[in-house]
């Protein structure tokens, strides 16, 4: 019968082999991020949870068994989300001892099941609105207030745009992050996405010429108005509008910006928090940054997230008409 232990957690590779100290063990269960972990156990649960309903084997299972699951998955899953579960399926035969032969996962029949699902459905996945320059001026004109909250949400939308923050990212910046100069603002991001030896990052956000737009200006106002000298630089407040000594969730990020792309007069359905990260790197794009420049601010490890941005900055930028529109 499916058996749900997570292999992954409980490593037999790891907690049956001899040879290797206490120490070494804590030091290789460790080779996982957290969420990356998170991410395997909810996928392995669900195909757990199908083998249980079809009396199938999980462990050890066949890639015959792999294929129907994925085949049936396909009817409502994206092809990225299919790929993503054989990976968890094949992470755990691996945690659970068997080697690269035996994993079912690895299988040619499944490979070329993935194949075709992704030839069916495309990879294609739309994201959020991107917030553009166009867009931070929109929503710099309906974030003028002088109370707390729109000063704290105004910091937090500029400086999410300007360097690039994943959400995650944005609500775990302290203000021991912070370093002010002459040129800008310093921010150190000591964990992030496909960080997984925890070097940290460092990015730098220049002085805007446009003070509505600057976030180096905007969350300095925030720290002078908060008084707040450690910690979380963004706090949600209590009923009685005094700061709470946490961070915000990153959820609050995507319902700050819808609150104030509506206030704008936009859509707040076609807008979320990633949409400051995506409208950074595609408003770069538009203005003829180059890939590596846009890297070094939204830290990307590979160029094709980047370069999807890219392309979609110079639609019009780059299209054929203006050029023939011009010569008529």
């Amino acid at each position: 019968m499916p058996n749900d232990k997570d292999y992954i957690k409980d490593n037999k590779l790891i907690k049956e082999n001899e040879g290797l100290s206490a120490k070494s063990k804590r030091r290789l269960s460790n080779a996982k991020s957290e969420n990356t972990i998170k991410a395997y156990d909810a996928d392995w649960r669900d195909f757990v949870d199908w083998c249980t309903y079809h009396d199938m084997e999980s462990l050890p299972t066949t890639p015959e068994t792999i294929v129907n699951y994925i085949s049936d998955l396909a009817d409502n899953a994206k092809a990225n989300t299919i790929a993503r579960r054989v990976t968890a399926i094949s992470e755990n035969h691996i945690a659970a001892g068997y080697d690269r032969d035996e994993n079912p996962a690895k299988s040619g029949l499944v490979r070329a099941t993935i194949a075709s699902i992704r030839r069916e459905k495309g990879t294609f996945q739309r994201g959020k609105a991107p917030i553009l320059m166009d867009t931070l001026s929109l929503l710099a004109d309906v974030l003028d207030g002088d109370d707390l909250v729109s000063i704290r949400d105004r910091a937090l939308i500029l400086l999410g745009f300007a360097g690039a923050f994943r959400r995650s990212e944005l609500v775990a910046v302290r203000v021991e992050d912070l370093t002010f100069m002459q040129q800008g603002l310093v921010v150190f991001i000591p964990h992030a996405k496909g960080d997984q030896l925890g070097k940290g990052s460092t990015i730098a956000i220049p002085y805007a010429p446009d003070p509505k737009i600057c976030a180096v200006r905007a969350v300095k106002k925030w720290l002078d108005a908060s008084r707040i000298e450690s910690g979380p630089l963004f706090r949600p407040f209590k009923k009685n509008d005094e700061l709470r000594d946490r961070g915000l969730s990153d959820k609050s990020v995507a319902l700050i910006v819808k609150k104030y792309v509506e206030l704008a007069g936009l859509d707040p359905r076609e807008f979320a928090g990633h949409s400051l990260r995506r409208g950074f790197a595609t408003s770069a794009a538009q203005h003829d940054v180059d890939t590596l420049s846009i890297m070094r601010q939204t830290r990307h490890k590979s160029e094709k997230m980047v370069h999807r941005y890219i392309e979609q900055g110079k639609l019009f930028k780059d299209n054929p008409l203006n050029k023939m529109f011009k010569n008529d």
